[in-house]
């Protein structure tokens, strides 16, 4: 590539390529450039999450779409934050969450770090991060992240959506602004003697040719790992869950609709509890080594109060943790399951795809439309997952449960990175905590306020004797102040799907 490319073929469809669709139609649709997404009907998606991170909101704003045109389509709520019950045995640390900082935290953030590192050095301190974050708060309240007045002190949240619904959602917009939408089966992929895809085969449509491709085919990888030959490289020995069983259950009364995502631990992995507002998703991520798929249903379901033998309807999920080294080799980008899966504890992986297709756009637009950044674009989507790798391992290695060997094992394994034994190291040894994240966060999503919120809210500290720190309880007057100021989460939802 030394200009602009004349069409750009994404194959396949679901989250990832129709989030590509609309950010390349929204960036090059002007410069005259032809995006098509080719999916078959045959082929369904695999949602394993439906939560996200704050980006999505990045998202939607760069596109020019407003919360009201898309929330309602996807059946879609606010999320303030992150619950993680059960995974510290500490008295006070049982739970904590895991909260979008924004600037409205500004004058207590810096009380909650200095309270933190004094109780890592075996002093009492008040340093459980609930006490210090609004989102925090509106979470115990069941609040939304959107003010009644004060316009200019906006807050950092996240979304939960049905992530079928919001693919269709975006396919349709995507079609609406360009995108030429193919509903067809690709066959073979064709490449030419530079070893560069030259054209797709397909069984209604023939030949297809394009000068990138973009493979959203999912974990088959069919472009990127199959065609040009890109191989998984395991994190099996990192993150040892490789399977999930998903289960819905209905919500019975929006009006006590909740602003999280809840992650509790379970005796082999954990469970997501995330509300829509038609009813809740629920699953249970494990590893295969220490549970069978059966046996992961049936404690999922006493988990959710579901008598086994209810035969509601269940989705098992299977994969790898890992990733590929190259997802961007020759006229190809690899997006979505395609380039790699980890597990969705923290919502990290649409963060992913979306930070590698922007990012793929900035060095396109760099330097011409060449190939002159691919090397460095590799290297930094490398370090974006194996940083998001890191973080996730981190909840794994700080747990204190020792009521199933599958805890056991994750909180002794040695194979974790450079970075993150030494993150962990000083945290626990007192030394100057922000020196240790500067040399070892560089390329890591997860920065200061994450790391500290995750060390302390699971109690990792030396002086366990005297650990307690219990939160007090609620403050009328404070949560009576945050009613004030706050719509509560049904109130917005309503308002934001054009119900009152």
């Amino acid at each position: 590539m030394n200009a602009a490319p004349n069409h750009i073929l994404i194959v396949g469809g679901g989250t990832a390529g129709w989030m590509a669709a609309n950010l390349f139609a929204h960036q090059w649709k002007s410069k005259g450039i032809k995006v098509s997404l080719i999916e078959s009907d045959v082929i369904g998606t695999v949602g394993v999450g439906e939560g996200s991170t704050p980006f999505l909101k990045d998202f939607f704003e760069k596109l020019g779409i407003p919360e009201s045109q898309w929330m309602k389509e996807a059946n879609a709520t606010y999320k303030c934050g992150i619950s993680f019950p059960g995974w510290s045995t500490h008295t006070g640390f049982d739970s904590y969450i895991h909260p979008f900082y924004s600037t409205v935290d500004s004058p207590d953030v810096p009380i909650f770090f200095e309270q933190a590192d004094i109780r890592r050095r075996s002093q009492q301190a008040q340093a459980h991060p609930d006490h210090y974050f609004v989102t925090s708060k509106l979470i115990k309240n069941s609040l939304s992240p959107i003010l009644k007045q004060d316009k200019k002190n906006k807050l950092d949240y996240g979304y939960h959506f049905d992530a079928e619904l919001l693919g269709r959602f975006l396919a349709k917009n995507a079609v609406a602004i360009g995108v030429a939408h193919i509903k067809d089966k690709v066959t073979s992929i064709n490449l030419n003697p530079a070893g560069n895809i030259e054209s797709v085969t397909t069984v209604d449509s023939g030949v297809i040719n394009a000068d990138i491709f973009i493979d959203c085919s999912g974990f088959r990888g069919m472009l990127i790992q199959g065609a040009l030959g890109e191989k998984l490289i395991s994190y099996e020995c990192y993150l040892p869950n490789d399977s999930a069983v998903a289960i819905q259950t209905p919500l019975e009364d929006m009006q006590e609709i909740p602003s999280e995502t809840v992650s509790a631990a379970l005796k082999y992995g954990w469970a997501w509890k995330i509300p829509l507002m038609n009813r809740f998703g629920n699953g249970y991520v494990y590893s295969s080594k220490y549970i069978t798929p059966e046996q992961a249903e049936a404690e999922l379901k006493q988990h959710l109060g579901i008598s086994k033998d209810d035969k509601v309807k269940s989705l098992h999920l299977k994969w790898t943790p890992g990733r590929i080294s190259n997802h961007w080799k020759k006229n190809c980008l690899a997006l979505g399951l395609s380039q790699g899966f980890l597990e969705p504890l923290e919502a990290p992986m649409l963060n992913i795809i979306q930070q590698t297709c922007e990012s793929f756009i900035a060095c396109l637009e760099a330097s011409n439309f060449s190939d002159h950044y691919m090397p460095a674009f590799n290297t930094s989507i490398n370090q974006l997952i194996d940083g998001t790798r890191d973080y996730l391992q981190g909840h794994y290695k700080l747990n204190s449960r020792t009521d199933t060997q599958y805890w056991i094992d994750v909180r002794e394994n040695q194979i974790i990175s450079n970075e993150l034994s030494e993150i962990l190291k000083g945290w626990y040894d007192g030394r100057d905590f922000n020196q240790v994240l500067r040399e070892n966060l560089k390329a890591n999503p997860y920065q200061k306020t994450s790391w500290y919120c995750m060390l302390a809210g699971l109690g990792y500290f030396k002086s366990f004797d005297q650990i307690s720190d219990e939160l007090p309880e609620s403050d009328l007057k404070e949560n009576l102040k945050l009613e004030a100021q706050f719509y509560t989460h049904a109130e917005q939802l309503r308002r934001v799907s054009g119900l009152g």
